[in-house]
């Protein structure tokens, strides 16, 4: 199967395309029903301040809210599964600037029923639970708006901060997204897209993998202005917006939306730094493997070992499924499912966003983009994201608002799936094979520990720094280096400077990075104990799976601290965390001896 035919998601299940009638009187009921929402809000005098919060107008609000919600999210996914594989697909990209238009008062009637919630206290708010069904279902929503009603500015502030937004930080994340998508460089003569470029960073010659890596960098170097102007933009919001709302650093924002306290967050990066002398080791030995005194970046992914199997997508696939099904039947059946119904958009091609992501379809259903090439690490991020696409069915039967996810948890399914796969691929590979596994799992820990926390560090910075003034393109090169020089240590000699300009996630949410970490982690520790039930016996691994599903229906219910509780993980005690670590460090023994 060349990368032409691999397959492509399908699309005609919600609307036959683009000028699809259906389409625009969808888009146009999604016009009513925010207008009639704000009306609803304006009739019960949901705000802050306003009428008392009782049970009538708490369901007439939710109600309404969950109906928005749903069919906006509908029309986003399938606008999403266009301009995501074709950023030129100009009616694409016109309609979703039209749907972005359409739900910008969602925003602040949003924040006007936060407001309006957070002026309860705890025993007010469980004597609402107790005297509605729908107060009771959404118990944890109505806890979060607590928390969040007080970073809230003033319902007019927030109201002009979401109109804003379009043409500010989002509209700076949206030419960062463009301008990526379409960049190109000279690479031996060929003009080839960036992405093309990255994706060398596999090839078995380091000659190759070195010219691809001096192309990106002066892709990277030749749109430096505007990406410095990007990050700019998007950071000087974000910093100007949580300083108005209360919060007195950089980090405290994503604390609240990823659902976590500080606690948590120090006694997992705390771990993380002891762990980094462990990942330097991983680094040594590699570069002993590829015969040098340190690796270089375009080093970090090249091959190590062979596999006598050829990943090409069909066979991905297939050991996919039979990965899964060794694990539950409903999982494999899942999988088949996908396969079977189209839900993946599985080649790399020019105009095509990079990397993979998942995204709820409708229903039960979800799409995954990825960009496959044959390997291991390909077959793997597959698993990372059917594990999201399953994370969605356990989500299925509940409303928007009890779905929201934090990104901490968010990562929980993908990890397990991904770690269902690798593992599998590690017990039946010897020799060379077996150093290809281990060398697939161990880049993939290293990118989420190890460069992960270079991002975090990098972020915290240019919040700092951005604070007193606007940063030049020099400065996001220093600071990015000195972010990589902090945990690659000398392990790595040449860096990536442009790396702030690669990633889309300093775009988009804040820190959106150490949710990654707590994922993996999180996610390796819950498999410690999948493994442990399987040496119980098929009714304690029945037991795990159940509460296991369970976890995963309840992420948009309960705050990281308490679902992990009902895995007797406490999330404060660095324990934990340097035990997921140490199965990590157990591989990196593993690697150093057959590279020895």
């Amino acid at each position: 199967m060349t990368l032409t035919d691999l397959p492509r998601w399908r699309t005609t299940d919600l609307y036959s395309g683009l000028d699809d009638p259906a389409l625009a009187a969808d888009l146009k009921a999604l016009s009513s029903d925010v207008e009639a929402l704000g009306t609803l809000l304006d009739t019960l005098e949901i705000r802050k301040d306003g009428a008392a919060v009782t049970p009538d107008r708490l369901d007439a609000a939710l109600n309404a809210m969950n109906g928005v919600y749903s069919r906006g999210a509908t029309i986003r996914a399938y606008l999403s599964a266009f301009v995501s594989t074709d950023s030129r697909n100009a009616p694409a990209q016109g309609l979703m600037s039209a749907l972005t238009t359409t739900t910008l008062p969602l925003g602040p009637l949003r924040s006007r029923v936060t407001a309006w919630i957070g002026a309860l206290d705890g025993d007010a708010l469980d004597a609402l639970a107790g005297a509605s069904d729908t107060a009771r279902e959404h118990a944890h929503l109505l806890r979060r708006s607590a928390d969040y009603a007080r970073h809230q500015m003033t319902p007019d502030e927030e109201d002009l901060a979401a109109r804003l937004r379009p043409c500010g930080a989002g509209g700076w994340a949206k030419l960062h997204g463009n301008v990526s998508s379409v960049l190109t460089g000279t690479f031996r003569g060929q003009t080839l897209p960036v992405t093309a470029l990255r994706a060398l960073a596999t090839d078995p010659d380091g000659t190759v993998r070195q010219d691809a890596f001096e192309a990106e960098i002066a892709a990277w170097k030749g749109t430096e202005v505007v990406m410095a102007a990007c990050l700019n933009g998007v950071k000087g919001e974000e910093g100007t917006l949580a300083a108005r709302r209360g919060f007195t650093d950089p980090v405290g924002p994503s604390l609240l939306s990823h659902g976590i306290d500080a606690q948590t967050l120090a006694a997992m990066q705390g771990a993380v730094v002891r762990s980094l002398p462990d990942f330097r080791r991983y680094f040594a030995a590699k570069a002993r493997v590829l015969g040098k005194p340190a690796l270089d970046w375009w080093d970090l992914f090249a091959p190590v070992g062979r596999s006598d199997t050829h990943w090409a997508y069909d066979a991905g696939t297939r050991f996919v499924e039979e990965q899964f099904r060794a694990y539950s039947v409903t999982l494999g059946d899942f999988a088949a499912r996908a396969f079977r119904e189209g839900w993946i958009d599985a080649g790399p091609r020019d105009g095509k966003r990079s990397g993979a992501f998942c995204m709820r379809w409708d229903g039960d259903r979800s799409r995954i983009l990825m960009n496959h090439d044959p390997s291991l690490d390909s077959v793997s991020t597959l698993a990372h994201e059917l594990g999201h696409a399953y994370h969605n069915v356990q989500l299925a039967h509940l409303p928007p608002l009890q779905r929201e996810t934090p990104m901490t948890l968010a990562e929980t399914a993908s990890i397990f799936c991904e770690t269902i796969i690798q593992n599998a691929a590690l017990e039946r590979a010897s020799g060379e094979e077996r150093l290809y596994a281990l060398e697939t799992q161990l880049l993939g820990h290293a990118q989420v520990v190890v460069d992960i926390h270079s991002r975090f560090l990098f972020e915290r910075a240019v919040y700092e720094k951005r604070a007193e003034r606007d940063l030049n393109p020099q400065e996001f090169v220093e600071l990015m280096t000195w972010a990589q020089r902090e945990t690659y240590g000398d392990a790595v000699g040449t860096l990536h400077p442009y790396m702030w300009a690669v990633k889309g996630h300093y775009y988009g949410l804040p820190f959106y990075n150490y949710p990654y970490t707590f994922g993996l982690l999180f996610g390796l520790g819950l498999y410690a104990q999948y493994h442990a039930a399987r040496q119980q016996g098929e009714a304690a691994v029945r037991d795990f799976q159940r509460r296991y599903d369970d976890l995963l229906s309840s992420t948009g219910q309960a705050t990281p601290l308490e679902l992990a509780a009902t895995f007797g993980i406490d999330l404060h005690a660095p324990d934990f965390w340097e035990g997921s670590l140490d199965v990590i460090r157990r591989q990196i023994a593993a690697y150093e001896a057959l590279t020895a």
